[in-house]
């Protein structure tokens, strides 16, 4: 295996399929990335037909552990984001409420401990929304109790919640910039 550079991006991909492909596409131009493959992002990989191929910079994690030990790596100043992206209303309302009981919760969890900034690209932000499923455009209409969560988050510290695929775009570009000018 290559040397890990350090810092590097850790990205969590949940079970939501909203921007799924062109958040996996948005990865690819990282570098020295992790990425934390959930058991439902394993589904909706299959779903769309996706393989997990990328450059030796980069390591895929499963979630293959109760205590999502992956994750460890923040404790020693490995990661400098954490991204989750897409990320489902059920990861949202969890991180809301502090739970970190599958992969991309405790990426969310370890980040804010460790002070590290995190980037979500939260789902269900507006009563309304059309998203791409394996079998088309379809419209979704988020509850209310989706909505306030994705509100709550914009609250906590070192988090910023997106709501589109250009706002990913430009605070990855942002996060990129600072990392180079503390390079």
């Amino acid at each position: 295996m290559t040397q890990l550079h350090r810092p590097r991006w850790a990205w969590a991909l949940t079970g939501s399929g909203h921007f799924f492909i062109e958040s996996f596409e948005l990865i690819r131009t990282l570098e020295h990335c992790d990425i934390f493959v959930s058991k439902a992002a394993n589904e909706v990989l299959r779903m769309y037909g996706l393989k997990l191929d990328f450059p030796d910079t980069m390591r895929v994690l499963h979630d293959k552990t109760a205590s999502s030990i992956p994750i460890g790596g923040f404790y020693h100043g490995v990661y400098h984001t954490a991204v989750i992206a897409p990320a489902t209303s059920n990861t949202v309302a969890k991180c809301v409420a502090g739970i970190s009981d599958s992969l991309p919760t405790n990426v969310y969890a370890q980040a804010g401990k460790c002070r590290v900034p995190s980037i979500v690209f939260a789902c269900d932000t507006a009563p309304e929304l059309e998203t791409m499923a394996p079998g088309g455009m379809v419209k979704v209409y988020p509850r209310p109790i989706d909505l306030e969560n994705t509100e709550r988050l914009k609250a906590y510290p070192r988090t910023k919640v997106v709501e589109s695929l250009s706002e990913l775009q430009g605070l990855i570009a942002q996060r990129q910039n600072e990392i180079a000018s503390d390079g």
